[in-house]
């Protein structure tokens, strides 16, 4: 079972050595991991241990989330391992996930000394788990478990299908967006140049050619260059973006986007929520409950001068919307419509880019409340639906 969970990490592009699948191994041989009971070790503890041993760079950490998630899906528990395994099969395991140079480098140290290792440290589950139903409600209807339906069901383990569960019962780490991504198109940058104030401001930091040339002509041939102040977006721009759940088939969209808006707009301000603003937004996912702005400060902190976009899938159940404690993460006091409305109110010019295709929203019941909440301002992360929201900031 190890073996191919080492394997699914080679696969989700994990740079886990075999070295770092020893010391894996060497761990739970000397019982840093302790049995749950007399034939099985607790998950939990196991995925903690792994991570520590296979993944040396936090940035991996989303990658090995997703690959832990995938091949452990439906256990509860890791069953106890036996001792003996057969070296032959181990080598023709290990031998598929190696690359040519990995394979001379053990054959130089010796592959009868590395089996004698992996056979020492190795231990083979008792049993192979396959179509697993430990999780309450698997498919069915019970408001208790995933991968089934019910509009106001908890969801215990697993990726929800039909994104309408109230609570989620796991703890999601959402990243930052990456504003470094590199856009495959341009249309983008040019949608958002619809929405663009140019005014000089600042140092004399560009070149004025036109000036340059007549001032050089006067001065009898000789070089007088003239700077001018660079000219720049004075447009402010406040963005909130949702993050993780239902928003992690979107990353790469909204990862072009906002570096499409961080190439455009100086002026930029931008913070996160998840499904829905409530009384606080955050900068950095990983300490989203450490690092909170409330949402009152933003309010009293960003004049009617700055353009609110909010970009999100507007995809949840309407009691996170419309209902106290209806949030995912907490239990917030106010509705989440009682906050959209007053940023609103707020900040006149303001937009929803959706990254949801449009031909779904009518089948999203907290899709159609959220335009409603805009006035009808929401409109799709598209070509045509960016340069009608930039059209409309700039009025």
């Amino acid at each position: 079972m190890l073996i191919d969970f080492f394997y699914t990490l080679r696969a989700a592009q994990l740079p886990v050595s075999v070295k770092e699948f020893l010391s894996l191994l060497q761990a739970l041989q000397a019982g840093v991991v302790g049995p749950q009971s007399e034939d099985a070790f607790s998950l939990d503890d196991f995925y903690y241990l792994a991570r520590t041993a296979l993944v040396k760079d936090e940035k991996h950490f989303d990658k090995f989330d997703r690959a832990f998630g995938a091949y452990f899906k439906g256990i509860a528990a890791l069953p106890a391992l036996q001792k003996e395994l057969p070296a032959d099969w181990l080598r023709q395991m290990l031998e598929r996930a190696l690359t040519p140079e990995q394979k001379a480098a053990i054959e130089a140290m010796g592959w009868d000394e590395l089996m004698e290792t992996l056979k020492k440290r190795l231990e083979e589950q008792k049993g192979r788990h396959e179509g697993g139903n430990k999780w309450i409600g698997t498919g069915g209807t019970s408001p208790f478990g995933h991968g089934g339906y019910n509009p106001a069901g908890v969801r215990i383990g697993g990726p929800g299908r039909n994104r309408s569960a109230v609570k989620v019962w796991e703890q999601r780490a959402y990243r930052d967006y990456d504003d470094t991504q590199e856009l495959g198109t341009r249309n983008i940058k040019v949608a958002l140049r619809r929405l663009r104030k140019f005014a000089r401001t600042g140092s004399q930091e560009e070149l004025d050619l036109p000036h340059t040339i007549r001032a050089t002509a006067a001065n009898a041939g000789y070089l007088d260059i003239k700077m001018v102040p660079e000219r720049h977006n004075n447009v402010k721009l406040l963005l909130l973006m949702d993050v993780g759940g239902t928003m992690d088939d979107h990353i790469q969209r909204v990862e072009e986007l906002f570096s499409a808006v961080k190439s455009e707009f100086k002026h930029l301000e931008f913070y996160y929520f998840h499904n829905c603003v409530y009384d606080f937004v955050w900068k950095n996912n990983k300490r989203r409950f450490a690092e909170k702005f409330p949402t009152w400060d933003i309010i009293r902190k960003y004049n009617k001068d700055y353009k609110l976009v909010f970009v999100g899938d507007a995809t949840m159940s309407p009691y996170e919307i419309l209902q106290p404690g209806g949030s995912v993460e907490y239990t917030n006091e106010e509705a989440g419509a009682e906050w959209l409305t007053r940023l609103v109110n707020a900040f006149p010019h303001c937009a929803w880019i959706n990254p949801e295709p449009q031909g779904v929203w009518q089948y999203r019941q907290s899709i159609a409340i959220i335009e409603q909440l805009l006035g009808g301002r929401m409109f799709p992360l598209s070509l045509k639906g960016l340069e009608e929201a930039m059209r409309l900031l700039s009025k």
